[in-house]
């Protein structure tokens, strides 16, 4: 029996050829998967969309989150949480982080987003590196978020819920600014973090964090320390999980 011919997809075609070249090889449910956190502080988010063949599946400005204003983006998560046949979120917060690593937590996340959906897909497609494990076939696509359409669509959801994650934290901890900078190792946060120390959202295993932790230990001014209850606050929680289906 001879193979059936190798699918070739140019970047060129759009961000949703590579959902549509899968769906005409009888993969009707393709579901797409990214992260949002590579930040010091606050939680790694994962999400996971499946959206809809057809027209509807079509969200106008779609598009690799990081490219996206603030304002595109939560117009899209609208439309991607409206229109999705199923979506799931799940947030990770700084304490895993430090204890697993990183690699491991957006390994994990990924899968625990894609078995969190309402339907299982028939491929999985994911940003940047392969993720075993997902119960179905599946592929990593290096810059996903920019040629895939539903790994953009969960590009945006998980930046957009992460960021609402840290306006929130801003209330607690509001002389971090982390409602501007979102926990990322901008110059107004580590000027923060040196003025104030650690405080329970950042992420202890990072090499900024840990040092200015350790300079103020050495200096009897004491943070909080990575294995404190506190560390991680009620709103966020440990491991929580959110899913969504057809809207």
């Amino acid at each position: 029996m001879l193979a059936p011919p190798r699918t070739v997809v140019h970047r060129a075609a759009g961000l949703w050829a590579l959902e549509r070249a899968l769906q005409r090889r009888g993969f009707d449910r393709v579901g797409g998967a990214d992260e949002a956190g590579g930040a010091c502080a606050g939680p790694l988010v994962v999400a996971a969309v499946i959206l809809p063949q057809g027209r509807r599946g079509e969200i106008d400005d779609l598009n690799d989150s990081k490219l996206l204003t603030a304002a595109a983006r939560d117009r899209i998560y609208d439309e991607v949480v409206a229109r999705a046949t199923a979506w799931s979120v799940v947030v990770i917060p700084p304490g895993e982080i430090d204890r697993r690593g990183l690699h491991v937590c957006n390994l994990a996340g990924m899968r625990r987003a894609f078995a969190g959906l309402a339907e299982r897909p028939d491929y999985a497609l994911t940003d940047g590196f392969r993720v075993d494990g997902l119960g179905a076939p599946g592929l990593a696509v290096w810059k996903g978020d920019q040629v895939a359409a539903c790994v953009a669509a969960a590009s945006v959801v998980a930046k957009v819920t992460r960021d609402r994650i840290m306006k929130t934290l801003h209330t607690t901890y509001p002389e971090y600014g982390f409602d501007e900078h979102k926990g990322y190792c901008t110059p107004v946060h580590q000027a923060a973090l040196v003025a104030y120390g650690p405080c329970a959202e950042h992420r202890f295993s990072y090499a900024n964090v840990a040092a200015v932790g350790q300079r103020r230990q050495r200096r009897g001014n004491v943070g909080v320390a990575p294995g404190e209850a506190a560390r991680v606050p009620a709103q966020v929680g440990d491991n929580v999980a959110m899913e969504g289906g057809p809207r």
